[in-house]
């Protein structure tokens, strides 16, 4: 099976070295940046490109870009034959219509960073079709690289998406906002890591409500009242303080 990928980002850096790891031929990688599309090849044994139109013909086309170029790098790409899939959340997989005959969806439910390795085989992987047979091949690739593949329609995944935007991206932001709070009294960010890791910890045993502790949950007004003066000089964060101890409030 020989594939093509396209992307040099976080996504496509830790996907395409899963594929060659298990034994597919990853025969070139395509990107718009010339020292990524060189350094990923060079690590997977593949060709390179920047230009769309010197893309090489494939068995499957893994596109792993930006949702807003999406749309034009798979126009862009000449070859209608072949296998195109996207592996983005929130995308439909219908964009492939009236663009390429066959089309497909292999999504990993992780945050990437290229400087930092993940076992794949732990990853969740999403797929979807347009055909039984395409569906068939997806699996085949996607079993290859993870343990744990499961089918989802469109709708679905954005589910997950978004699911995945409130777990990941909004949890790490607020991270970023405790390490700031406490880098202003001369504390490191280090002291917090025991109690994130029994927060995600408990989640294995307690459903994340049942596991939910805090001033809000205690309706404690008079601590809330006070971390919100201290957060005068930050009216961004205050504002997200308020909002999240009112829905806490709200969902107990």
């Amino acid at each position: 099976m020989k594939v093509v990928c396209i992307g040099s980002g976080n996504v496509a850096t830790h996907l395409a070295k899963a594929i060659h790891e298990a034994g597919f031929t990853v025969s070139q990688i395509v990107s718009r940046t010339e020292e990524n599309a060189k350094k990923l090849a060079l690590s997977v044994n593949a060709e390179w490109t920047t230009s769309p139109d010197d893309i090489e013909e494939a068995d499957i086309y893994i596109y792993s870009v930006s949702d807003s170029a999406l749309c034009e790098i798979i126009r862009l790409n000449p070859h209608k034959e072949g296998l195109h899939v996207h592996t983005a959340g929130s995308m439909s997989l219908s964009l492939f219509a009236d663009i390429k005959e066959r089309g497909g969806v292999l999504y990993p439910l992780q945050t990437f960073s290229k400087g930092k390795a993940v076992d794949f085989k732990d990853i969740p992987l999403f797929i979807e079709a347009s055909n039984a047979n395409d569906l068939n091949i997806l699996r085949e690739l996607a079993s290859a690289i993870s343990n744990k593949v499961y089918e989802a329609s469109s709708a679905q995944r954005q589910q997950l998406h978004l699911a995945a935007v409130f777990a990941c991206n909004f949890t790490n932001h607020l991270f970023a906002i405790a390490e700031s709070i406490l880098h202003e009294a001369d504390i490191p960010f280090e002291v917090l890591r025991p109690l994130i890791q029994e927060t995600i910890d408990k989640t294995a045993t307690l459903s994340p409500r049942e596991g939910q502790t805090g001033p809000a949950v205690r309706k404690d007004f008079n601590v809330m009242n006070k971390h919100l003066d201290k957060l005068t000089d930050h009216p961004r964060w205050q504002e997200i303080y308020r909002l999240l101890s009112e829905s806490i409030i709200d969902n107990h």
